[in-house]
This record gives structure tokens, C-alpha cells and sequence, in this order.
């Protein structure tokens, strides 16, 4: 079928344009040329963008000098032993600084008023020249609001806020360290193949505690490293004030969450993980924001309009928390400021962009379905404010570290969002392929019958994907972990190497290692492992809350069970790390797509090539197949990794000896095939093997 011709409304001149206007367009229109009659939005875009960037340049001296608001705004030590201040209130009457250098005088310390609702202030040093503020003091912004209401607010740019045991807020602390934590190790250069350990140094312990930074230094980062992954995502790092709310609920966007520990010990943190080669991204939420107003931006000036959207606009009505005014100068100037500061300040190598989707739409993707149609992402939906913020972050983020990684978490599948800005389209490195574990959700109810119709169905990726299996979301409350879902109860007493597999067991055990493997080689370009997950974390994630009596049973990573070797988790973690050193060696995630050569919905057979590997796995829950014709265009192989194999919990059905030859005949649409012999297979197991090049 051949591509559509530009629109009505857009003519071919309209086209012509917009191919002048966006220097590489045609490169996106040659990838996809259902995108052409779109060519005006992408031109719109991408001017939007340009004349963003060239306003900024004109009044700020450039996106470099832009991005440092974190150098002049908030509390700085002077030169001199002074203390300068700066804040943007554009609704206050007054503004005053307090704190334990003067008593907690609320108005001892006036802000002088600036053009566009700035104020400064200047404290001069004491005459000792000793520091009037020294580190670790308690400091609060006053505002006088237009109303005459005094209000205590905690600066946006606050480097650390610690809640002292017993208080509801938390309290701004000046810090300022006479020896702050210098880096020893360079960042490591961007990955080939991304696979990434999703954590959070919370829950990382097995004790019913919080975790600290220190903790995830000397303890989870040797087993991330271990395990084969060569990237962390960091959740729940930026400061919020509920626990419960996994991190995405900001009071304090400049603060590193205190509950685990100082900002000297992150650094120390990012800056050890670098020593092991192992990237470090954030989970940055820009999307949204606290409703806090004693310990958040919320109200901060007295009005409801200073960083956000006055109003019902301002206000998301599933998540209850309040939405950025994108295109304000000074919230742009805030934003851009915080992933510069995240970059510089902790050394981190790049950010997932949480919320993306409710972004992008002024709708927020409630209650949209998202069938795949363009016109659903072109038009009046668009946010294209938030579109051109997330435009100048990913050219701050690629211009400063060009090695840097940026992923969008967005479930609509937004056209070209991962496209370079120069064709028109977002930026981003990856987006995550968020339809891959909600296929597992349904294809796993089919499994668990042993109906398994749905079980051959053939993933499906666009480009520049992060493939996961299971994230946090899948784990958290109300859901259960992937291996929970396949043995249920069973993981509670059958786990034992010392008792007999019973089928349950069996199957889930087979199941789990198969479902990450077809995911991690067939589901995009990058892989993603919620941490635990990857040796079948039982039950599920909750957080301490009312609910559950403020329990922190179930808001802890048990690793201790893979280390018991009584028990059958070492299975599971043996072959996560097989799985991920064989894709260190082979790079698959790097490699074109894979050539799917065989989904036999009957034989529940999958098999495909990626990377000079065929890999083939049977999915059916009582059938093996002897000499088993598959196609392909390699021509001599052996085992290099099998779900059977008894280190990983198998049956050991495979000959690991055995060399196998291809015949020059072909089969489904492969110029070759060879013939897969298996011993015997018993009832009630799954199995796969990875067949890989060897020349003679």
C-alpha cells in the first residue's frame, strides 16, 4: 500500500516547508512515510523549539548560563563568608529569611524586590568573619502574601530537608560541608547494549527498615555488577515526603532523599558504581508535583499559579498532585536547572522521565486508549508547551554529557518521540515498552491454565525500546510479582532443593526464566529488571502505611534467598546473569531486529535470529519435539545457554557435546534449516535453548 500524500491542509508546498524548516526531517518521512501528512505539526514543533531556544539566548545568554539557576537561586556562601539569597515569588508582598541564625525573627532578614518577581537578599559575614550560617542550620523562606498571611515555605532549591522523628514536615537544612565528597572515578563511556537494574535504596535490605546509601554501596552494588547489568535506574531519589508514594510525589526537587542518608553518601553511591563501569540514571519527575505546601511548591508565593497551572488545569485528577506551567520562563529555567544540577552535582549519566504520556497530552491519557492511530498524536490533545520543555531537555542533557541517556515512560506510543530533535521529534534516547508486561499480564493467565493459546505470540517492539517483563509497577500492591503469579502459594513451601519439583514449581521455574529470555532478545534495544525480580521475588511491594499498620514487611528485597543454596532462587538468579553475560558478548540489544522465522501457534514454538544466535523456545506444557526443523541462515552451532540446564534449574534434556549443522534446505522463508533433536521431555515443563555461530 503506498504512503499517504501530505493532508488537505497540508499541501505539498506545506510539505516543502516543513522539510525546509526542520533540517533532517526527510530522514524521519524516509522511516515513515505515514508521518508526511504531519509534516506541518513536526515543523511547528521543531520551531517551537528552535525559537525557545534562541529567546533564551537572547535574554539569558544561552542555555548553558539558563541551566545554572541552581549557582544564584536559593542560599550561597560568599567569597567573603556571606550568605547570598535568591527566590522567585512573583505572588509575595514581602519576603524574609529565618532561621537559627537569628532566633527565627521572621523579618529580620528582608529580600530586596527585583524585575519578574525576584527578590534577593545579602548577609554579610559576621565581624569575626566566621560563617552567620553554618552548616546544618534550620533556615525558612517567609512570605508575606498579597493578603497580608505570613506563610514559612522551604526554598525550591533546597539542597537537603531532613523530618525529624515525630514531625509531619520536614525541616530545610543549610548544607554547606567544609569538605565535600570529590569523584575519583570518570563516567563510563555510553553502553553498546543498555541493561538495567531498577532500584531503590529503600527497600534494598531484607530487614523491615529503610535502607541507606551506604547499605546499597557495599551490598547491591556488587550484586548488580555480578548479575551482568551495566546500568542502574535510581527511583524515589529526588526528595518526597510520603514514603508510600514510591518517589513520585516531589516536595523537594533539588534535595536528595535524606531518609537514606546525607548527599555526600549518594555521590559516593554514583561515584562507586562508576568505578564498576555501571551507568547511573535517575528516575526525574517533571511531570508533576507535590501538593504539599509547608514542605513542597505548592503555594509557595501565596497563589496557586507560581510554578503550576492556575486552577482545575493545574491539578491532575487521578495522581491529586499539581502540574507545571511549561511555558513559564522561570519554571523552564527551574526544570532545566534541576537536571543540570542532577547531572553536575551527583555525577548522574542520564534520566527516565516518569509521566511522560500525562505530559504530552492535555488530557493526560485519561481514559484514552491509544489505538495507533497518528491522528491521535498530532492536533489540539498535544501539550506542545510540555513537548518543547522536554525538546530542551534532551538537548541540555546530550549537549553538556553527549553519552548520556534519556528514556521517556510513555504507554502512547508518541510518534518520532525518540527521533533526534533535528528531524522534528523529541530527543529521547529510549521509550519504555510499557505493552510488553501488560501482554505477560494477559498471556500469563493463559499459562498458569495451561490453555496456552496465547502463549506463541510473537512480542512486538518499535524503535529504540526498553523491553521489560516486570517492573516496580507489576510488583506493587494489588499485583504480584511474575514468579508469584506462576507459583503462587507453592514458593512458600516447595522452594527447597531437598523436596521433589512438584509441577507448580516445575513450571513456574521453566516459565520465569523463559519469559525474561524471549523478552530481553526479541523485546527492543534495551533490557530492564526490577531489582529481586530477577530470582522470583515472592509476593509482592507495599509500603508502610496506614493500611498495612506502617509495616515494612513487604517494602524489603529478600536477597538472602539466593544466596541460601538450599534453595531454589539460585536457579533463577544463575540464569539472569548467564543471560545477561552472553548479551555482554554477543550483542543482541545493539543488533538489528530479529528475523522471526517461526510463531506455530499449535507447536507453541518461537523461534527467531538476532545477533549471529538462534534462539528457539517451546512453549508447550506437555509436548517435546524430536528432530524439529528450523529455519536459518547460520550453518554450524552449539548450546551456549539452556533454560534446562541443571545449574538453572533444569532437566538436563540437552546434549551441550553436540555440534549442530545447518542443510541447505529451506524452511520458512530461511535459505537453511537444521533439524533439533531432544532427549525425552517429561510433562508439564517449558523449554528453550540458545543456539549460537561456531565456524569451523
Amino acid at each position: 500500500m503506498a504512503a499517504p500524500a501530505a493532508r488537505a491542509d497540508g499541501s505539498d508546498a506545506a510539505l516543502a516547508a516543513a522539510l525546509a524548516d526542520v533540517p533532517d526531517l526527510g530522514r524521519l518521512l524516509e522511516v515513515d512515510p505515514y508521518l508526511k501528512p504531519y509534516a506541518p505539526d513536526f515543523q511547528r514543533r521543531y520551531n517551537r523549539f528552535s525559537q525557545t531556544l534562541d529567546n533564551i539566548g537572547k535574554n539569558e545568554g544561552g542555555i548553558d548560563k539558563f541551566s545554572r539557576g541552581y549557582e544564584s537561586f536559593g542560599v550561597h556562601r560568599c567569597a567573603d563568608g556571606g550568605l547570598y539569597c535568591k527566590e522567585w515569588a512573583p505572588g509575595a508582598e514581602g519576603v524574609f529569611l529565618t532561621g537559627d541564625f537569628n532566633d527565627w525573627n521572621p523579618f529580620s532578614y528582608p529580600y530586596k524586590k527585583l524585575d519578574y518577581g525576584k527578590w534577593d537578599l545579602y548577609i554579610p559575614p559576621k565581624p569575626n568573619k566566621s560563617l552567620l550560617v553554618p552548616h546544618g542550620s534550620k533556615l525558612k523562606v517567609v512570605i508575606r502574601s498579597k493578603s497580608g498571611e505570613i506563610l514559612y515555605r522551604i526554598s525550591p532549591w533546597a539542597k537537603y530537608v531532613v523530618r525529624e522523628s515525630g514531625n509531619v514536615n520536614y525541616d530545610w537544612i543549610h548544607w554547606d560541608p567544609e569538605q565535600p565528597y570529590k569523584f575519583k572515578h570518570s563516567r563510563p563511556k555510553k553502553p553498546r547494549s543498555l541493561r538495567i537494574y531498577e532500584s531503590h535504596v529503600g527497600i534494598s535490605s531484607h530487614e523491615g527498615k529503610i535502607a541507606s546509601y551506604k547499605h546499597f554501596t557495599c551490598n547491591v552494588l556488587p550484586r548488580i555488577k555480578g548479575l551482568g547489568y551495566n546500568c542502574i535506574q535510581m527511583m524515589a531519589i529526588m526528595e518526597h515526603a510520603y514514603y508510600a508514594s514510591f518517589g513520585y510525589q516531589i516536595t523537594s526537587f533539588f534535595a536528595a532523599s535524606s531518609r537514606y542518608g546525607t548527599p555526600e553518601e549518594l555521590k559516593e553511591l554514583v561515584d562507586t558504581a562508576h568505578s564498576m563501569g555501571i551507568t547511573v540514571l535517575l528516575d526525574v519527575v517533571h511531570s508533576h508535583a507535590s501538593k504539599n505546601s509547608e514542605d513542597g511548591l505548592n503555594m509557595f508565593d501565596g497563589t496557586d499559579s507560581c510554578y503550576f497551572h492556575s486552577g482545575p488545569r493545574g491539578t491532575h485528577d487521578l495522581w491529586d498532585s499539581r502540574l507545571f506551567i511549561y511555558s513559564s520562563w522561570e519554571v523552564l529555567r527551574f526544570l532545566l536547572s534541576n537536571i543540570r544540577w542532577w547531572l553536575e552535582e551527583y555525577g548522574f549519566d542520564g534520566f527516565r522521565f516518569d509521566g511522560v504520556t500525562s505530559m504530552l497530552y492535555h488530557h493526560h491519557g485519561i481514559g484514552a486508549s491509544f489505538s495507533g492511530d497518528y491522528h491521535e498524536y498530532f492536533g489540539l490533545q498535544v501539550d506542545e508547551d510540555a513537548l518543547t520543555y522536554l525538546m530542551l531537555a534532551n538537548h541540555l542533557v546530550h549537549t553538556l554529557y553527549p553519552d548520556s541517556i534519556t528514556i521517556a515512560e510513555d504507554v502512547s506510543g508518541m510518534p518520532a518521540l525518540c527521533s533526534p530533535i533535528s528531524q522534528g521529534g523529541g530527543g529521547f534516547d529510549y521509550r519504555l515498552a510499557m505493552a510488553i508486561p501488560d501482554k505477560w499480564i494477559q498471556v500469563r493467565l493463559y499459562v498458569i491454565k495451561e490453555d496456552c493459546t496465547h502463549g506463541a505470540k510473537m512480542l512486538t517492539a518499535t524503535l529504540k525500546c526498553i523491553a521489560y517483563a516486570e517492573s516496580h509497577d507489576q510488583a506493587l500492591v494489588g499485583d504480584k510479582s511474575l514468579a508469584f503469579w506462576l507459583m503462587d502459594a507453592e514458593m512458600y513451601t516447595n522452594m527447597s532443593v531437598l523436596t521433589p519439583f512438584t509441577p507448580v514449581i516445575d513450571r513456574g521455574i521453566q516459565l520465569h526464566k523463559m519469559i525474561r529470555l524471549i523478552t530481553h532478545a526479541l523485546g527492543g534495544e534495551g533490557y530492564l529488571n526490577f531489582m529481586g525480580n530477577e530470582f522470583g521475588h515472592p509476593e509482592w511491594l507495599d509500603f508502610p502505611r496506614k493500611g498495612n499498620n506502617e509495616s515494612y514487611h513487604y517494602a524489603r528485597r529478600q536477597f538472602h534467598l539466593t544466596d541460601d543454596d538450599l534453595l531454589r532462587y539460585k536457579f533463577l538468579n544463575n540464569f539472569d546473569r548467564d543471560m545477561n553475560k552472553l548479551e555482554e558478548r554477543c550483542g543482541w540489544l545493539s543488533a538489528p531486529q530479529a528475523f522471526v522465522s517461526e510463531k506455530h501457534e499449535g507447536n507453541k514454538v518461537i523461534a527467531f535470529e538476532r545477533a549471529a544466535l538462534l534462539f528457539i523456545f517451546n512453549f508447550h506444557p506437555s509436548k517435546s519435539y524430536t528432530n524439529y526443523r528450523v529455519g536459518t541462515t547460520l550453518r554450524t552451532f552449539k548450546i551456549v545457554l539452556d533454560s534446562d540446564a541443571a545449574e538453572y534449574g533444569g532437566h538436563q534434556r540437552l546434549d551441550h557435546n553436540t555440534d549442530f549443522f545447518s542443510e541447505p534446505y529451506e524452511h520458512n522463508e530461511r535459505p537453511s534449516s537444521l533439524l533439533v533433536s531432544k532427549n525425552r521431555c517429561a510433562k508439564d515443563s517449558g523449554i528453550s535453548g540458545i543456539f549460537s555461530q561456531l565456524w569451523k
